[in-house]
Parts: structure tokens; sequence; C-alpha cells
């Protein structure tokens, strides 16, 4: 019976209702030991009528165990997984040990939990229940949260109990348990044990705080006349562990043994093996004893205790020299990953044996994606391993798996730790730096990555130098180590690192090796090859190029797992897909790539997405969120140095400005971003705006100003041979010398729809001020088509504006109805017309495939139509909707 819970319950069931009704989410529940979560959770998985239940729970020996708690809690399900996606399934199988190795991508694999789940619920709903989160195996917990942050459309419940401050990232919603109310424990008090009112009981309110295990474990310690108040209750009453010490104590000493053993090993057949050999006389009268003391029962194969305060009192009760006979013991009888830490907790001093064990531990955790878990290991081998160098290589890889877990400041102190290593060491001593290189560049200064990778000889590390150099936007030092980069042999990463360098530098060997390392490009397989594909085609001018690939690095990441990297993939992916006029994708991509880079602590990458969602707020004419955006990013890029993200981020309120009509202000934000200083004069954010420098310029009146910023354009380019580069350069032609043939010439040029509509706009302007209202309707009325279709609004409303001052007055023209979509939905319809199976999009968007099936039922009657093909027919015809004055011919 729950006394005094009733608003507690009350929150439960509506976690528990809105789930069934196909709203899931996650909650906590945060409260001291024995407060009685436990016995919430039994009310919970009660309460769901008709709702499968899965349930699992921390246990503080299993804590470093990878995915230990994540198997007790699939494994009655686990015959669901041949539905899920095939990266998806195999994560998991890998995770669940079912097969060998994996993906290694905690993203993958956290997908494959939900779809798990999401095929678990069915259509009654599914609540999952899971006590003692703060014990959860890490590489459980990341797994169990990547989950419970997207069961929105899910009929999926997540319930966890948490003792203390216990962090749970990123779920939000907790119910606090706390002591009882006082008629609650008063009645607690007088059903269960009889004691009357007056001021025993209060005492007892009082002294325990109305904990419920509290007040139920010495109400049942305390004699007769103390609970009638014939004697003093003891000073202090027993606390902590000490609620259980005395039952504990009172055990014979076989019982004590036994219960030793099940505190430090789950597996019954192996406690009492265990106990055979330490020669305890009969284990399994001992655990009989162990029963009937109330401190455990045996739960299917193991022992469950009471409550983890028990398992603290048996601790507190043994001597070390006891604890460590015990793992030893056990070492003897389990294998892998359980051997590993039994010998860790046998050991006595350092022991290389023993760290080499706790190694493998943490390679098998390392391949099935359980990074954290692999950390763990290889910190306890580091503090085992006698020799000085091993130690640090140990720590070194602890860091790289802290980091792939997700936790940047774990990682970088095991990287200084490993870093007070052996001197004399040259290789270990540039794979430090190397890492220490990459953590900067991910989540600290970029300048300082610059200066640790500059010291590297290695192609590797030039290569991220030089991806470090271009983040900060130090063309010197990319030029440099681009050229030291030439000295290595050719190969598609030397050349485009040296071709990129060169190309900076004015040498005209520089474009040779680029457009080689480009032929190459059909051959590439991962993600990360992609993206120094389109850093090529971005050193040649070639933006469109470089969207393509960008493109193609997002398509890799999802399907093939890049450990954890693919919020980085993202911000090209997103990127991309705003300079293809894609606007509505661009944001949902960067939605995504925003909160996953949250999840990881990618600092920099969360700059990157916020600056790319603040300039797509800035063409849709949204000037808070663009404002607040740029103001977030500036926050992150300005004091970590990495110019790129801050010239982005300062471009979003030109941009504004210019969408805007504000062209004196546009143009002086323009000029501020070509001019070297904080969060300007990146070269990047320079050759690629300046476009709309040149459209400031003359919307100002400086037209010396369009002609300078027209010719810098020209020479930034002078590589590209794209028809959309060659488009851009004769656009600014046309309007920095008034030239209305170097419009049409662009407009004929033009490969990209919206920025087509940009020229058409810009002509069709031109030729209602001529007089000329004929010809301008036609390009005006293609280019509000363009801009009303994107969600440009400020562009469409000038173009309509303009179509009006031609002499035509007809209707809007109707929304896209794909702006009846959300970001998801609009990710999964796009999907959907590229022909991708709904296990094939799960797999794409870290989704289940129920999930996509759900979406696309709302989907359907959004858009007034009933199948796939309709879908994919209708995204085709929008998205690829080209006006025929916006066409190439």
């Amino acid at each position: 019976m729950l006394y005094g819970r009733s608003s507690e319950v009350s929150a439960l069931d509506e976690v528990i209702a809105q789930a069934r009704g196909g709203c899931g989410g996650a909650v906590v529940l945060r409260g001291e030991a024995g407060a009685g979560k436990t016995a919430l959770l039994d009310a919970a998985a009660a309460r769901g009528e008709a709702m499968r239940v899965l349930r699992t729970g921390g246990v503080e020996s299993e804590s470093d165990l990878a995915f230990a708690a994540l198997h007790q809690l699939l494994w009655p399900v686990a015959g669901l997984l041949d539905a899920l996606p095939g990266p998806q399934r195999d994560a998991v199988r890998a995770a669940l040990g079912h097969i060998a190795g994996g993906a290694g991508d905690r993203f993958l694999l956290g997908a494959g939990v939900l779809s798990l789940l999401a095929e678990a619920a069915g259509p009654e709903g599914l609540i999952c229940v899971v006590d003692d989160f703060q014990w959860i195996d890490r590489a459980s917990a990341d797994a169990m949260l990547f989950a419970a942050r997207r069961l929105g459309s899910e009929r999926i419940a997540m319930v966890l109990a948490v003792r203390g401050d216990a962090p749970v990232r990123g779920v939000t919603s907790t119910v606090g348990v706390r002591g009882l109310p006082e008629d609650a424990a008063a009645e607690l008090l007088e059903s269960r044990h009889g004691v009357p009112a007056g001021p025993v009981r209060g005492e007892l309110i009082r002294l325990t705080g109305a904990n419920p295990l509290a007040l139920n474990e010495i109400a049942a310690w305390l004699t007769p006349a103390q609970l009638a108040g014939q004697e003093p209750l003891p000073d202090p009453l027993p606390g902590g562990a000490r609620l259980f010490g005395d039952r504990v104590t009172g055990l014979s000493a076989p019982a004590r043994l036994v219960a030793l053993l099940a505190a430090v090993e789950t597996d019954l057949e192996v406690v009492l093996r265990a106990a055979e050999r330490l020669a305890v006389g009969s284990g399994a009268v001992a655990l009989a004893e162990l029963e009937g003391s109330g401190l455990a029962e045996v739960s299917g194969s193991s022992v469950r205790f009471r409550h983890p305060l028990v398992r603290s009192a048996i601790h507190e009760a043994a001597a070390p020299a006891e604890v460590r006979q015990a793992h030893a013991v056990l070492a003897e009888l389990t294998g892998d990953d359980r051997r590993a830490w039994h010998l860790a907790g046998a050991a006595l001093g350092q022991a290389e044996p023993v760290a080499v064990a706790l190694e493998r531990a943490a390679e098998r955790a390392r391949d099935r994606g359980g990074y954290g878990a692999a950390a763990s290991a290889l910190i306890r081998a580091a503090e085992l391993t006698p020799e000085p160098r091993a130690r640090a290589v140990r720590l070194k890889d602890a860091a790289t798996a802290a980091w792939l877990a997700g936790r940047p400041g774990q990682a970088e102190s095991l990287l200084a730790e490993a870093g007070e290593g052996p001197g004399g060491d040259s290789t270990l001593a540039m794979e430090i730096a190397r890492l220490r290189g990459r953590f900067e560049l991910n989540s600290g200064n970029a300048a300082e990555a610059v200066r640790i990778l500059a010291a590297g000889d290695s192609l590797d590390i030039l290569a991220d130098a030089v991806e470090a150099a271009s983040y900060v936007g130090d063309t010197a030092a990319v030029v440099e180590f681009g050229r030291r980069a030439a000295a290595h042999p050719e190969g598609f990463l030397r050349d485009t690192v040296a071709g990129i360098g060169l190309t900076l530098d004015g040498d005209v060997a520089g474009p040779a090796l680029l457009r080689r390392a480009l032929a190459r490009a059909d051959g590439l397989e991962d993600a990360a090859g992609y993206l120094w594909a389109a850093a090529a085609a971005s050193a040649l001018g070639e933006s469109d190029v470089a969207t393509e690939m960008a493109e193609r690095a997002g398509r890799v990441a999802r399907v093939s797992g890049m450990a954890g990297q693919l919020p980085v993939v993202l911000e090209f992916v997103a990127t991309a897909e705003r300079l293809a006029g894609r606007l509505a994708r661009s944001r949902a991509v960067s939605e995504e790539g925003l909160a996953l880079a949250r999840e990881a602590g990618y600092e920099n990458t969360v700059a990157a997405h916020l600056a790319n969602l603040a300039v797509l707020a800035a063409l849709r004419g949204e000037e808070e969120p663009c404002e607040r955006q740029s103001r977030e990013a500036l926050a992150i890029a300005l004091p970590h140095r990495v110019g790129l993200y801050a010239g982005v981020a300062a471009y979003a309120p030109a941009m504004l400005d210019l969408c805007l009509g504000r062209y004196p202000s546009a143009h002086d934000r323009f000029r501020a971003l070509a001019v070297a200083g904080p969060g300007a004069g990146h070269p990047t954010v320079t050759w690629r705006t300046m476009p709309d420098r040149v459209e400031a310029a003359v919307g100002a009146g400086d037209e010396a100003g369009a002609r300078a910023a027209c010719s810098a354009y020209a020479r930034s380019t002078e590589h590209a041979a794209t028809p959309e580069s060659r488009a851009l350069l004769a656009r600014c032609r046309g309007l920095a010398e008034s030239d209305e043939e170097a419009l049409g010439e662009a407009l004929r040029l033009h490969t990209n729809p919206f920025e087509a509509a940009r020229t058409a706009l810009l002509l069709g302007e031109r030729q209602r001020r001529a007089q000329r209202p004929v010809q301008a309707r036609a390009h005006l009325r293609r280019a509000w088509e363009v801009f009303e279709q994107a969600g440009a609004r400020p562009w469409a409303r000038r173009a309509q504006d303009e179509l009006r001052a031609a002499g035509e007055n007809a209707s809007a023209p109707p929304p896209s109805v794909l702006d009846a979509l959300t970001s998801q939905e609009l990710r999964i319809s796009g999907l959907v017309a590229e022909g991708l199976s709904s296990k094939e999009i799960a797999a794409q968007l870290f989704l289940s495939p129920r999930t996509v099936e759900y979406h696309l039922y709302k989907i359907y009657p959004k858009l007034g139509i009933g199948s796939r093909t309709e879908l994919a027919r209708l995204v085709v015809l929008t998205a690829g909707r080209t006006p025929s004055g916006l066409s190439r011919s």
C-alpha cells in the first residue's frame, strides 16, 4: 500500500495516459534513499492497463559493465529486432552481445534502442521503468537517454528513479519524492507497527524526516517498550546503511559470506559456486538464511536485495581483505568483462595482467558503442598499470572514449594526465597533441588547436591543422600546412590539403591538385572524405559542388556511423541546404544537429548550427530569432576563436538588413565582415557573401564599393568553372556595372533556382524602372513564386510590390503545400521522394520505423493525399519546380 503519494501517482498517471494516446515522454522520480521511489515504480508499472512493461535497474556492482542494464531491459523483446533498419539492428545486436563488433556509433545505437522500444510498444503502448538510474552503466544510460529525449510521438512512457542529485541529461520532467506527509506517516506507523498517537510517533516522524524506509525499519527494530514510550529511543537512531547493519552482523558467517558474494556478483549460480570454493558449507543453506532475514530474495537467476542500502551495509560489515578474496574467487568463475572487473576488485597495488584484462574489456565495449564504459575500464586499467608509458597510453585511450561518450570535460582531464607521463616518447606525445587539438577544435579554442597541431608532420595531423586554421580564418597557417603536406606522397587527402594551401598562396599548382582530388570523389566511401571534397570545391570557389559533396557526406554519415561525429557533418549539410535555397530543410537539419551537438558536448558545433539558424531567420524576415541566435552563436564562437562561425553569425543580421531593404545598414555590416577582426574577416565568409555585399553597396548608392567588391569576388572565384559560379559573378558585374545583359546572362547560367530567383528579382526591378513592364512582369512573377515556395518572405513581398508597380494585380501564388509540414515531416517527405522505405528513413533520421509511419499518417491528410506515391510526386513537383522564366534555356 502507498501512503500519502496521491500527487506523485497522479503525475505518473498523466505521463502514462499521454503515452497511451501517442504522446510519449520520460519522467524522473528523484529522492533520497528509502523515500519510496521503487514503490512508485511498481505503481507505475501496474497502472498501464494493457500497456507492456519493461524493467531494469542499476546495480552498483554492475555499473562498469557495458550494456548490463540495457540487456536486462531489452531481452524480453529481442525477438523484435528484425523489424529494425539494418544499421540500427546491428548496433543493438552488437550492444546486446548477439553479434561481434558493430558500427561503434552511439547515435546509431540510441536510435536502435528507440526503434526497438517503439516496436515493443505496439498499439497498446509501453512503460519502461528504470530503478536506481544513478548506478546504470554509462553505455546503457546513454542509449536509454537518447531514446528518452525522442519519445514525443511514441506510445512509450519512461520512468527513471534516481537518488539524490545524480544527473539525468536531457530529461527535464521531474517528480520529487520526499518524506511522507505527517498524517500519512502516522497512518503507516499505526497500521503496520501499531505505534499509537503520542510523543513516540511524533518523534519518529521528526527524526526520520518521514522517510518511509526509515520509519518501517526503525519501528520494526525498536522494542515494544520503546514504541510505547516506556523506554527512551536510541540516540542517534540508526540511519543509512546502519538501518540494516544489525541484521547483517546478526547473520552467521556463511550467510554473511554469501551476502558479500551476492553484493559483488549478480549471477546466482556463480555466487553458489564461489561459496563452495570458499568452504562455507552449504551455500544453499546460507542463502536460505539470508532470505529468511528479509534482507534479500532470489529472483530468477539472481539475488535481489531488499534495498540498495542492504548492499552498503554488507560492504561495511566486511573487511577489505574479505572483499578482495570474494572478487578473486569470482574472477575464477566468470569470463570476459565480469572477470576483468573482479580481477580489478581483487587487486592490491598495481597489476599489469589485470590492466590488460580491463583494456580488452574496454575494446569490446568500444566496438559496441559503449564509450562511457570503455573510458571507465581504461581509467581503472591505468591505475593498475606499473609502466609509465603504458599508463599514459591507456589514459589517452580513456580520454578518446570519454570524448566519444559526450563527456568533453572528463576527456580533457584524462588527456592532461596522460600528457604528464614519460618524456622522450615523441610518437606518443604527438598522438596526445593531436587529440588535444581535436578536442580544442570541437569544444575549445580553435586558435589553440592550430598552435598544438602545428608541431605535427604526418599527413593526418597536417590535415587536422589545415582544418583548424580554416575554422580560425588563419590563411597564412593554411598556406604553411598545405606546403608541408605537399611533401607527402600524392593521394586524395594529400592533394586536397596541399591544393587548398597552394591555391590560397596563388600557386598555379594548387587548383590542379584540387581538380585531381575532386576527380576521385566518386570513389570516396566515408563522410570525412566527402567533407574534404567539399573543402576542395570551396577552395576553387564552386559552392554548388561543395553543396553536393556535403549532402553526400550527410547521407553516408547517417547510415554508416562516424563514432559520434554526425553533429559536425550536419553543420555542412545544413549549410548546403541553405545555399541551395531549401530553407525549411536546412532548418530541420540544423535543429537536429543542434540537439545532437548539445548532447555530445560539442560547443563549437552548437555555435555552427545556431549561426545557420540565424541566417535562415534572416531570410525569412524574422528579426528577433535572427538577432538572438546570432548573439548566442557569437557568445561561443568569439571566445573560442572560431572565426568561421563568428563570421556566419555576424552575416545573419547583415542579411536581415539586406532582405528588409535597409541598404545603408546592410552595406556597413557587409563591409565590416570583410575587415580583419573578431567575428569578421574570415576568407570563406568573405567570398561567399560577396554577391550580397555587391547588392548592398548598389542599394546604398556606393557604386565604387560595389565595383571593388565585384573585382574581389572575381579574384576569389577565378578558378571556378561551374555554371552557377559563373552566374553569380555575372550577377555581381550586372549590378556593379549597371549591365542588364550581364544579369540576363546570369539568369541563363543559374542552376540554383533560389539564386536564379534573386537574379530575376534584380533584373525585373531594373526593367520595371526602365518602363518595360511586360518584360519585368515575367521575371518578377516567377521570382515571387520561388520566394513564396521557399518561405523567403521579405523577398517575396518585395517581388509582389514590384509586380504590382509593373501593373499586375494577380492574387498571390498559393503557398507551398509543404509549408503545412513540421521540420520532421518535411525531412521524411523529402526522403520518401528519394524512394526510401520507412526503415531506410528511420535509419537516416534516427527514428523508429513506427515513428516514420506515424508521421506519414499525419502528413497525408495535411496535404490532401493518400499514398507514398502521391507524396513523392508532390514533393518533386514542389521542390523541383523551376518556373520557365528562371530556366537555363
